[in-house]
């Protein structure tokens, strides 16, 4: 299994901190571009350095264009070199073990719902993608970092157009960028659907009620949709069934808890929606071959 470079500290039976998005006083909303130091310095006046795990509620890409970096998001830990591109998701684990080290990168910031909403419906048919760094070749790298110098530029010109002008201009430049990243990381959409509205409205529903309930017909009764048909609508966007994905969404959060707390197995099991916390043993068994303390002491370095 590989070690993701997680420390001790930030550990704790709170479970992992949550980071809102929140502008920089005196910016409008939407769009942060910042340098590492920059981040590393909105960081600690949050008092959650980077070297903390946290759970950021906003999309963050890191775009290293010299030195190094060390990133680790959920269980994978990401050495980033010049030319990479990191995309991380809202409800991810992110953690800089290192900080911000010698790198010299790009960062952007922004919300859900910041992107035009096509832009918007395209990221988030990629939420499956599951791996999110991505290092174009020469001719796309120089296409992307055009775009992102344009944008940097843009950002730094808040006084030379009107507010709505100017925000329109950061979200089409951004969107264009998006729009490259999605088709770098998972080039297969070139020939695949994101999935039906059933499978969008399941997938929100999971996320929103995962915690609570685990059976498909649960969801079909809050959609208005039979279980066969949420069935379907999954295997025709994921290529596995509603179960497996509800079990899919519940496992991921048990590891990032097992991993990032220390909360005991028994209070991640009824934090995740097991009556009894032997059930949550069995589960995580049956999909990992191991206990949940086994996996921790495996997991954790």
């Amino acid at each position: 299994m590989k070690k993701n470079g997680q420390i001790a500290a930030g550990r704790g039976t709170a479970g992992v901190p949550a980071v809102p998005y929140r502008p920089t006083p005196g910016r409008p909303p939407g769009l942060e571009v910042l340098d590492l130091p920059g981040l590393a310095a909105r960081a600690a006046g949050r008092e959650l350095p980077l070297t903390v795990p946290v759970r950021p509620a906003f999309h963050l890409i890191v775009a290293l264009r010299s030195g190094r970096l060390r990133c680790s998001v959920d269980f994978t830990s990401y050495p980033l070199a010049p030319g990479d591109w990191l995309w991380v998701w809202p409800g991810q684990v992110l953690q800089f073990p290192d900080g911000p080290g010698d790198g010299d990168g790009t960062v952007l910031v922004f919300p859900s719902g910041f992107p035009s909403a096509a832009t918007d419906a395209l990221i988030r048919d990629g939420e499956h993608v599951p791996h999110r760094l991505v290092t174009p070749d020469a001719p796309r790298q120089a296409a992307l970092l055009r775009l992102l110098d344009a944008l940097v530029e843009e950002h730094a010109g808040l006084a030379d157009l009107p507010l709505e002008a100017y925000i329109e201009t950061l979200r089409n430049l951004l969107s264009v960028i998006l729009v490259r990243l999605v088709h770098l990381a998972d080039p297969r959409r070139r020939t695949r659907s994101g999935g039906s509205e059933p499978f969008q409205l399941f997938r929100q529903a999971v996320e929103e009620d995962f915690r609570r309930t685990h059976r498909v017909e649960d969801y079909a009764a809050r959609l208005g949709y039979s279980p066969r048909t949420l069935t379907r609508a999954t295997r025709a966007a994921l290529g596995c069934g509603a179960k497996r994905y509800i079990d899919d969404r519940v496992l991921l959060e048990a590891k990032r808890l097992l991993i990032h707390t220390s909360l005991p197995p028994a209070v991640i099991s009824e934090r995740i929606g097991f009556t009894y916390p032997t059930v949550f043993s069995a589960f995580f068994r049956q999909h990992t071959g191991m206990t949940p303390t086994e996996f921790r002491s495996l997991a954790r370095p």
